[in-house]
């Protein structure tokens, strides 16, 4: 097994556990109610990395080979697609949130060097970003949610 996809496997595989234990915490779903749905999510990543590692084009991201199979899979034509559907809403996509957010962190300290050559002013304009992004979704939210008459 080459190194990165002992690296893709393993950080799947920590993804997948972490997934599972904030779905249980954040929305009480216990987790063996959740891994079929966490399976299958692992195997669609699983083979759009894949992918990634085995067509030579080498300028599409490997998360786009992970959309396309996402959508293959979920579409009504595609058999089982209700049973992969009912499996995978089972897990809360908030969830992803902690990992995620977790290898952003580890893949910017791996750069640090790199980061802190940016300058002052890249962190501000970063910040602002990060703030706007907020703000934005909070005020796209608040309107969507008062219109449907939730709030």
């Amino acid at each position: 097994m080459s190194k990165q996809l002992f690296h893709t496997v393993l950080a799947l595989i920590l993804s997948a556990i972490i997934v599972l234990i904030g779905n249980w915490i954040g929305y009480k779903v216990v987790p063996t109610e959740a891994l079929m749905g966490m399976l299958v999510i692992i195997l669609i990543a699983g083979a759009g990395f894949a992918l990634k590692m085995i067509i030579p084009w080498k300028t599409i991201p490997g998360i786009l080979y992970v959309a396309g199979i996402s959508i293959i899979v979920s579409l009504p034509i595609t058999p089982g697609s209700e049973q992969v559907i009912e499996w995978a809403s089972a897990i809360d996509i908030q969830a992803f949130t902690t990992p995620l957010l977790a290898y952003a962190a580890i893949g910017i300290g791996n750069s640090l060097a790199d980061f802190t050559k940016l300058g002052w002013k890249s962190i501000v304009i970063g910040s602002m970003v990060f703030l706007g992004t907020f703000l934005g979704s909070a005020i796209i939210a608040e309107i969507v949610l008062r219109i449907q008459g939730i709030v």
